[in-house]
């Protein structure tokens, strides 16, 4: 155990972190999300839900300020009557690490998958909220 190091990221987790370099993405993807088929890499973090994990990572790696877009979501379906409310939540815990570098990027769902497959890593979820898939860009980390 190590202090203030949340206790959702497995120490693979935290490797893949460190390893990512800037521009690097990695993928957080909910309960059925193809992870094993898409990953480069594939860190398992069943039994927890995709905001846990972004929060937890989102408080250890900073977003792509260089970007258009930091990051990345999955759209509903054209004709897919779901509004997906995790978004919401999603956007306030970007907020709350980056007020600035947090700009949001629908991406049709087969484009979805194929950055799924060039991202550095996907991380499994057991969420099972809709359409919780969600793509970050790592940026850069600077001295405080």
């Amino acid at each position: 155990m190590l202090k203030g190091i949340p206790s959702v990221l497995p120490p693979e987790l935290l490797k893949i972190l460190m390893e990512m370099g800037h521009g690097d993405t990695i993928v957080i993807g909910d309960g059925n999300f193809p992870h094993a088929a898409m990953a480069k890499r594939l860190v398992r973090c069943d039994g927890n839900g995709v905001p846990k994990l972004l929060d937890a990572v989102l408080r250890l790696m900073p977003l792509d300020s260089y970007s258009e877009y930091q990051v990345g979501l999955m759209e509903v379906v054209p004709g897919d009557p779901c509004k997906p409310v995790i978004w919401d939540e999603y956007r306030e815990i970007i907020n709350r690490y980056e007020p600035v570098n947090n700009r949001i990027e629908m991406i049709e769902r087969f484009a979805f998958y194929e950055r799924a497959k060039e991202a550095y890593a996907v991380v499994t979820s057991s969420e099972l909220a809709l359409y919780a898939n969600i793509i970050l860009r790592k940026g850069v980390v600077t001295e405080e």
